[in-house]
């Protein structure tokens, strides 16, 4: 007996052996660092990715900017060789071969970077809002669907836990069904919070940005309206700008106000350049009470007690865990299949698509003074 069993525990000894090797350069292989390259660094935002601490998931592995004197000043900040750099996406991605990019230039160049990336079959995530237009929007759309690459867009507020806890309280009926959201986004505009040079002078330019407070924050209203209503589109957009520094932005709106309607509820999205504190926060209402997601950790939660009482339940929420704390995180395992987004989550192109309808209808309605109707 003990003559057959000792060939076939050393065969299972083996066998479990190779298992753990095969399993173990599997998981080598998913760890690889997913190969990014960064498009532009004219948009503030790209200190996120350059600042990143190194969580093994992505590797920047090149870098344009044609600005040397800006590109200079950022490789001195975060560290990083010059020899990263290149002046087009074409040098770029020839020498790298990334397997996506970051979109960190003007809010117009979002297409030109989707023209030049999806026919090569290259991922791309851009910064908020996803276009200058709903018309560039469409174009950018269909060069996603037609060569099947990822296109996400990112905002701040993706990231922040009050906003995915009042998710799911609103979802599982804690305040009964939605009637009513008050989104309010913005700062004292960009000449006054300091952003630098190269920033300003898109940002606050009609063509390069879209819009001012419109299209800066007024899509994160958008956003997250399009996520809590599941992907339904607003029956009426209204819409109004004013120019209350004009000294400061003079070719754009630095106050915006929108108000959607929806079959049982309604919305008021404001965003300003002229809050005197930045701000980024929402309030839900629904039937039997209310949510405050008063910031990016706490919450408030008031149940409804006779005329104008309540009970109330704060929250001071913990960031979520990873990749649903981070954007590039995310991205990587979006494009690893090691999550599939559900539908209309907030960086999904069909949820920005519809963000996109809503600024452009808002735009429409603040320029005629009508209230424009969506189409079925």
């Amino acid at each position: 007996m003990h003559i057959i069993l000792i060939p076939v525990i050393k065969f299972r000894r083996s066998l479990t052996f190779l298992m753990i090797l095969f399993l173990s350069l599997q998981a080598y292989a998913q760890q690889e660092p997913l190969k990014i390259g960064v498009v532009g660094l004219t948009h503030t935002h790209v200190h996120w990715i350059l600042g990143r601490e190194d969580r093994g998931d992505i590797e920047i592995v090149g870098i344009v900017e044609p600005n040397r004197d800006l590109a200079s000043r950022y490789a001195k900040q975060h560290n990083f060789p010059m020899s990263l750099v290149y002046d087009t996406m074409e040098e770029m991605i020839t020498a790298t071969q990334p397997e996506a990019v970051t979109a960190f230039g003007t809010i117009y160049e979002h297409l030109q970077v989707v023209e030049t990336c999806a026919p090569l079959g290259i991922h791309v995530m851009v910064e908020k809002p996803l276009a200058v237009s709903l018309d560039h929007a469409l174009k950018m759309q269909a060069l996603a669907h037609k060569h099947n690459i990822h296109l996400l867009t990112n905002y701040e507020t993706t990231w922040y836990p009050s906003n995915h806890k009042a998710y799911a309280l609103l979802k599982s009926g804690k305040i009964g069904d939605l009637r009513k959201v008050v989104v309010r986004d913005g700062h004292r505009g960009p000449k006054k919070i300091g952003v630098n040079s190269e920033f300003l002078e898109w940002l606050t330019d009609p063509v390069q940005n879209g819009g001012g407070a419109l299209m800066d924050f007024g899509c994160y209203g958008a956003n997250l309206l399009t996520w809590l209503q599941e992907g339904t589109r607003p029956e009426t957009v209204t819409a109004v700008i004013q120019q209350q520094q004009i000294e400061n932005n003079p070719l754009v709106d630095d106050d915006a106000t929108i108000i959607l309607t929806y079959p049982q509820s309604n919305a008021i999205i404001q965003a300003s350049w002229n809050w005197p504190i930045g701000r980024k926060d929402m309030e839900i209402y629904g039937l039997t009470g209310a949510l405050y997601a008063d910031n990016r950790n706490d919450l408030r939660l008031r149940i409804a007690e006779g005329y104008d009482g309540f009970q109330e339940e704060k929250y001071q929420l913990e960031e979520r865990q990873a990749p649903y704390d981070d954007p590039f995180a995310l991205f990587a395992a979006v494009i690893r299949e090691e999550i599939i987004l559900p539908p209309y989550a907030l960086s999904s192109l069909e949820n920005n698509m519809v963000v996109m309808e809503i600024l452009e209808a808002a735009r429409e309605s603040a320029t005629t003074g009508r209230t424009v109707v969506l189409s079925e």
